[in-house]
């Protein structure tokens, strides 16, 4: 779900792990002093960003994202490939919602430490996550290519599948077990749903299952890549990016793309429909890259990333849109790259991941805002 990697600030997520599978014990970190300010001790909230009443800087190295809250907003799930905690490639890690993770020392991880991962996402018990996985292809984290003839590319591994895991990091269930990519899972606020991509009809569409992995239903049908898809607060909607090709050309080259486990996201716009994929329509128009959509906490508004007022391809902020596509505005002001905005439950504070404060260098960060309207 999710795990949207952008044409110049790439996540790609990190790590190893803990227990007798071979993976290296890792200790709580400890936490550190809470970061509002930069070296110059300048607020990290730019003037024109009215909707942060504070902005907390929570990670310090490598590139972390998709930051997820536990349903009581007490915890958060997040994927990072932070050099210095001893990972490969994407890996899923936990943290308490009022911690400031140490540079160093690594926080709890929650994945195996084999293959790569993607799109952890809290259950309602509080005491269990969904991700996907490939390690059932291997341990070795799957390459990643991101450009093909030139072009931008993402890599759809079809070794993902989507797993249940405690938080000590023990798999306790596999929900999918389709040949091809299954990931980008999350779950609905009413705690009975999941919805997730797969390829599985030859085509990337999204379908939803019972917490359980039970009662399957495909729920989009129309070409193009459909992902990134977060319920509405109360579990009736549905909001999504898709890059769906128009032109014969465009579909020629999607399909060739997609037959080597490849696509190509420099054009995404948002769609919104009910949770049965009933009343599909399209929300944005603005050409680039819009993604990494989530509802406001009133269910009106959708909150997503993009860089359609960038010339190069560059700098992605964050916006906001009424779900009837009207009164779009800017919600961050970056000079580089925000994205994947995330409310808690409780609908005071915002997670989301930033090149801000990082010294000039590509670590991309998470930040946690206090939210104002």
């Amino acid at each position: 779900m999710k795990y949207l990697y952008t044409v110049l600030v790439v996540i790609i997520l990190v790590s190893c792990k803990t227990q007798s599978t071979g993976k290296t014990v890792v200790k709580r970190a400890t936490n550190t002093e809470p970061v509002y300010v930069n070296s110059e001790g300048e607020s990290l909230v730019f003037p024109e960003e009215k909707h942060f009443k504070s902005l907390r800087q929570v990670t310090f190295g490598g590139d972390n994202a998709e930051a997820y809250w536990s349903f009581d907003d007490k915890q958060l799930v997040f994927q990072s490939n932070h050099k210095k905690w001893g990972v490969e490639c994407d890996q899923m890690f936990l943290m308490n919602a009022n911690e400031t993770l140490d540079s160093v020392v690594a926080p709890p991880m929650l994945s195996t430490g084999k293959g790569r991962t993607t799109c952890a996402y809290f259950l309602p018990d509080n005491k269990s996550i969904v991700y996907a996985s490939t390690h059932l292809g291997g341990d070795e984290c799957p390459e990643a290519p991101l450009r093909k003839e030139g072009k931008y590319v993402w890599p759809i591994y079809d070794t993902y599948d989507i797993f249940v895991a405690d938080l000590e990091g023990n798999i306790t269930k596999q929900l999918t077990f389709e040949k091809g990519y299954d990931a980008e899972a999350t779950v609905s606020p009413k705690g009975d749903k999941i919805v997730f991509t797969s390829d599985r009809s030859g085509d990337l569409e999204l379908y939803t299952m019972n917490i359980d992995g039970s009662d399957v239903k495909q729920i989009t049908f129309e070409l193009g890549y459909d992902g990134g898809a977060f319920f509405s607060p109360d579990g009736t909607k549905l909001v999504f990016r898709s890059s769906r090709p128009k032109t014969e050309e465009e579909i020629k080259e999607y399909k060739e793309l997609l037959a080597e486990g490849l696509v190509m996201p420099t054009n995404m716009e948002l769609y919104i429909c009910n949770a049965d994929g009933s009343d599909l329509r399209q929300l944005t128009n603005l050409g680039n890259a819009n993604w990494s959509p989530f509802f406001h906490p009133s269910g009106e508004k959708i909150l997503f990333s993009s860089n359609f007022e960038s010339e190069r391809g560059f700098p992605f902020n964050l916006y906001m849109i009424d779900i009837d596509g009207k009164n779009l505005t800017r919600v961050t002001h970056s000079e580089t790259f925000d994205a994947f905005p995330v409310f808690s439950n409780d609908g005071t504070k915002l997670i989301f991941s930033s090149n801000r404060n990082n010294g000039g260098g590509r670590d991309t960060n998470l930040f946690i805002a206090e939210w104002q309207d």
